[in-house]
């Protein structure tokens, strides 16, 4: 039977930077996804956006893992040439009402490190982006957008470079547990196979606990809730310069239908939240009313013909509709008790801009 040293399970941009970080020559490290292209799912199905770490409970792994992912991300793409623009978000108080919440915000961000927010009165806020209707508004320097699919080339690239390699259309169904390390069972090409590493990393995404609930000795995983985000494209010329975000929504899973440009100048809204029983990337041509409805508070002048349906992404969520947003879980054999496993769940948003710094982390305890 073969054997390598390091299994690690998806080439979304999780297992790429995972690969990336600890691949090295004389090390034999194996990437195998099961679609016929990396970065499928998640990865390449989201807004594009660096994120500044505004949103998240300070103290938690997103908090934490945003702020350090963020300076690195910048770096990495300086330095492997992914192109990226530093563009700034908006986030907008459509009324006063919405001033407390606006407030919250920025002592929230604060509090998770971020110092650079810039407050906007209603003449400064038109100033910038005279289509967009709000009272007040806070300016994100540090948000920005990135080619993504790009981002994930230049991780393989480096990977490959130190001696990794990747497996396409091949599905980890199965590990077993041995004395020195971990058998890997599955399918390549339709054929099936098995393999030795003496480490695996679960960076399945949507996938991961259906690989975690048939790992031998593995107790149990968190449970997975599918949230479909769906998106509009709008056509023709952008009305804004920077990335527009509402104020969340109360009680959802998301952060409210958003403005986001990609490095093309196309502008786009979403996401939306929907929960699913099953996998499904489709979008109903019917909801443009209610996304033009959601749009119209902040940007007023939206033309809902101009609103085509665009494409939509799922989050790996680890709560449910109505309970609170789940934080990351890295699980690590201080967890499980299986040495030489890591299994990564729920890396939703800001999972893009924190990939490096999981990476890190995962390279800590692997």
């Amino acid at each position: 039977m073969d054997g390598i040293d390091l299994l690690i399970v998806g080439a979304g941009a999780l297992g790429l930077a995972c690969a990336a970080r600890l691949a090295r020559p004389g090390s034999s490290v194996l990437i195998v996804e099961q679609e016929r292209l990396i970065g499928s799912h998640t990865s390449s199905r989201n807004s594009e956006v660096i994120h500044a770490g505004l949103y998240y409970p300070p103290g938690s792994l997103k908090a934490g893992l945003c702020l350090e992912g963020r300076e690195r991300l910048y770096a990495w793409c300086a330095a492997h040439e992914v192109p990226f623009r530093r563009i700034g978000k908006l986030l907008v108080a459509v009324e006063d009402a919405e001033r407390g919440k606006l407030e919250s915000l920025a002592t929230n961000a604060t509090a998770c490190g971020v110092h650079d927010l810039q407050e906007l009165d209603a003449a400064r806020l038109h100033a910038l982006e005279p289509a967009v209707r709000g009272v007040a508004a806070l300016l994100s320097p540090s948000t920005g957008i990135i080619d993504s699919h790009a981002y994930l080339q230049s991780l393989l690239a480096e990977a490959e470079s130190k001696g990794a390699q990747l497996v396409l259309d091949t599905r980890i169904e199965r590990l077993q547990r041995t004395a020195d390390g971990w058998i890997a069972e599955g399918v390549s090409v339709g054929e099936p196979f098995a393999l030795k590493a003496e480490r695996v990393i679960n960076a399945g995404g949507l996938f991961a606990q259906q690989l975690a609930a048939n790992t031998d000795g593995l107790a149990a995983a968190p449970p997975l809730h599918l949230c479909q985000g769906r998106y509009f494209t709008y056509s023709g010329h952008a009305p804004f310069r920077h990335l527009i975000y509402p104020m969340p929504e109360a009680n959802t899973a998301g952060l409210g239908i958003h403005a986001t440009l990609d490095l093309a100048g196309q502008l786009r809204f979403g996401p939306d939240v929907r929960y699913l029983d099953a996998i499904d990337y489709s979008v109903d041509e019917q909801l443009r009313e209610p996304f033009a409805q959601a749009i119209r508070r902040y940007f007023p002048g939206l033309d809902a013909r101009r609103l085509q349906p665009g494409y939509s992404g799922i989050r790996p969520k680890l709560g449910g509709p109505g309970e609170p947003a789940a934080d990351f879980f890295i699980q690590t054999p201080n967890d499980h008790g299986l040495p030489g496993l890591v299994n990564l769940f729920g890396i939703e948003s800001p999972g893009l801009t924190a990939s490096l710094a999981i990476a890190e982390r995962v390279a800590a305890v692997i």
